[in-house]
């Protein structure tokens, strides 16, 4: 907005507006404006002004003598004479722009940006931009039109302040993921004399839970003390949010606590921060008590108990929250479809999956990145592409997420030229590839066996190696028989200092692949010098309300001489099918006997006997794994599926496998040595 195109009336408003005292109620007799009007009550400190000019004898403090009624205008000299023509202006002014206000917030509440837009085209000839509370509801507007800069843009051209002018524009920042601009104002606020209160502190710790800066939340939670609104409900839940957002779970319950009063943001909070850091159990049980206790839980709660059933697949549990959402009409909220997505992806139903994405009319960035995902680990590659499109013709922005779905998506089908296309078209919409971007890269180059452009990516990168760009390069190697490479990358590993066991291991993997056991061998001598421990590989279904958890040659579960005889049986009818044991993945020096019962009883196998001597036939037996399945189980459950007739689902730590007639949708193109 130009001021230079309404100087008449802002300017003499803005010198009105300077000459106002604290705590004074000011009636406006001879406005030269288009319209009188009376000035009410704006209460609060104002933006001081540095040569504050004389008092105006057009302002005189209202009291009982007062006129209730304003004279006849009569023009001021170097003002033409004007009579309003617009009912519009008819209003009194105190009408007037109250009614405008409430227009502002009804547009911000509908996200009405072009009707807005025209309405402040009328604000700013009228002049009413300079008073405060028409400034607060502009900044909303833009606010929630998602134009902060807008809103900044307002918030520097009102002449006069509240502590409700920086409350909006802190807000804006921070409910537009500008959390630098929030914090900036936050202090110049402070700074400025002005004292934040219930509004502004939410807004500010917000700031910090999108920075992780749990140390600037620390400070602020001190301000919030000493001003004494430790115990308001909002400002004690927004601290409950930072804290949990950051990881610091015992600061965010030790306020949670503490709260005389708690609504459904501070569970919500809570819940979240449980469900973020995996403790799954603590999320769940917290849930169950605010359901007892008879809160309002919303779609936001909802959504954070229903990713804790997808990460830890307790598929009935889930189809109850669903049903507990459908009740209560939040299915069709996108936080709470991209929690059902996620949900009946991870456990196999992609089916389900895209019915809970249909459902949802009206879809976020989330939504369609947790749709992408799915199709992409489920290896519904087409659909993944075409995705991406539709998200594009809806005007949904994409972001870092989305473009790595489609590396991923592209990397399990052996798309090379797509991938690298995807990787461009994400640098032009402005995003910088992060470690995860180039690492999946990686992966589908080196899978693809282009060795040198992998490496050649390795090296340009604009930002350090991390352990899975090299875990991604080291696969490729193992895959290809490329142990030069793997050295190679092996000594890079070695200088990152402390990495996890599946380097080490997929170090291992590409020696052992090309024949050096020797080499292998000292490997994971090394790795036990460092005192680093092997992740036990684990395998678990669902029964009902059970989860039942297997490890390699784990003898301990009731049925454990039911299970080893189905796969005995089934041992024979795979032999008899054409299976032949592939030994290559048991690493250890042992003879060729020992190596075959070491792998015949991994533990995704003990769990699928377990399936099909528990399961009827119809129903498909879904086995979710905690690390990467090897190649000989991958071949393996293949014959399984093709000697007993039945959809086999495996998830490992990467992504799904679906058995069906001694095939499997991956198309062989994903499988990796034992981790």
């Amino acid at each position: 907005m130009n001021p230079s195109h309404h100087q008449s009336g802002p300017r003499l408003i803005a010198i009105l507006v300077q000459d106002l005292k604290v705590g004074t109620h000011w009636h406006v007799s001879h406005a030269p404006l288009p319209f009188q009007f009376n000035w009410i009550g704006c209460r609060g400190k104002t933006s001081s002004s540095p040569n504050p000019i004389p008092s105006s004898p057009m302002l005189q403090p209202l009291s009982e003598e007062s006129p209730k009624h304003l004279p006849q205008h009569r023009p001021s000299p170097g003002f033409p004479s004007r009579t309003p023509t617009n009912p519009f202006n008819q209003f009194s002014f105190q009408q007037h722009y109250r009614h405008v206000c409430d227009l502002l917030h009804s547009l911000s509440c509908t996200r009405g940006l072009p009707k807005g837009l025209q309405l402040h085209a009328h604000i700013v000839k009228s002049g009413f931009q300079c008073i405060p509370l028409v400034a607060h509801h502009l900044i909303n507007l833009y606010s929630k039109s998602q134009l902060p800069l807008l809103s900044r843009q307002i918030f520097d051209e009102t002449p006069f302040k509240l502590s409700t002018t920086w409350s909006s524009v802190i807000s804006a920042f921070a409910q537009n993921e500008l959390p630098l601009f929030a914090l900036g104002f936050f202090r110049h606020m402070m700074g400025s004399g002005f004292h934040p209160d219930d509004h502004t502190f939410p807004s500010a710790t917000k700031a910090c839970g999108i920075l992780l800066r749990v140390d600037v939340g620390r400070s602020i939670h001190g301000v919030v003390v000493k001003t004494g609104y430790e115990e308001d409900v909002f400002v004690g839940s927004s601290m409950v949010d930072m804290y949990a957002k950051c990881g610091e779970l015992r600061d965010a319950r030790k306020v949670f606590d503490e709260m005389p009063e708690r609504n459904v943001v501070s569970w919500s909070g809570m819940i979240f921060g449980y469900a973020q850091l995996g403790e799954n159990e603590a999320a769940l049980g917290l849930f169950k008590r605010a359901v007892v206790e008879g809160v309002d839980v919303n779609d936001f709660t909802f959504s954070s108990v229903i990713h804790v059933c997808g990460n830890v697949t307790l598929l009935e549990l889930g189809k109850q929250i669903h049903g507990l959402c459908l009740k209560k009409s939040y299915d069709s909220s996108s936080f709470v479809g991209s929690g059902l997505v996620s949900l009946y992806s991870k456990c196999g139903i992609i089916e389900g999956a895209y019915r809970a994405f249909d459902e949802v009319p009206i879809k976020n960035v989330g939504m369609w990145n947790a749709m992408l995902l799915a199709c992409a680990q489920h290896a519904h590659t087409g659909k993944t592409l075409d995705l991406f499109h539709q998200m594009e013709n809806a005007g949904t922005k994409p972001n870092f997420i989305t473009f790595l779905s489609m590396l991923y998506a592209c990397s399990h089908a052996g798309l090379v030229t797509e991938g690298q296309y995807y990787f461009d078209v994400m640098k032009k919409h402005g995003i910088e590839p992060g470690d995860q971007h180039y690492a999946t890269l990686v992966d589908l180059l080196g899978r693809a066996g282009k060795m040198q452009e992998a490496l050649k990516v390795v090296e340009e990168m604009p930002i350090q190696p991390t352990e899975s760009v090299w875990g991604a390069l080291l696969t490729g190697c193992r895959l290809h028989g490329n142990t030069e490479l793997a050295a190679y990358a092996a000594d890079r590993v070695f200088e990152l200092g402390n990495v996890g066991s599946g380097l080490f291991m997929l170090l291992c993997n590409a020696y052992a692949a090309a024949g050096r056991l020797e080499d292998a061998a000292e490997v994971r001598k090394m790795l036990r010098d460092r005192g680093v421990k092997k992740e036990t590989g684990l395998s678990w279904v669902e029964e009902g309300n059970r989860v039942h958890t297997f490890a390699a040659g784990d003898r301990r579960h009731p049925k454990s001489e039911e299970i080893y005889q189905k796969l005995e049986e089934l041992g024979s009818e795979m032999e008899q099918a054409g299976y032949v044991a592939d030994t290559s993945y048991v690493l250890q020096q042992v003879d060729d006997d020992t190596k075959k019962q070491a792998i015949r009883y991994h533990s995704e196998r003990l769990a699928i006997a377990f399936g099909l001597i528990t399961f009827p036939p119809e129903r498909p037996i879904r086995i979710m794994k905690n690390l990467r399945v090897c190649g000989d189980c991958h071949m393996a459950i293949k014959f399984m599926s093709k000697c007993t007739g039945r959809t086999i689902i495996v998830r490992d730590n990467s992504r799904f496998h679906r058995f069906e007639d001694g095939k499997c949708s991956c198309g062989d193109y994903w499988t990796d040595g034992v981790l």
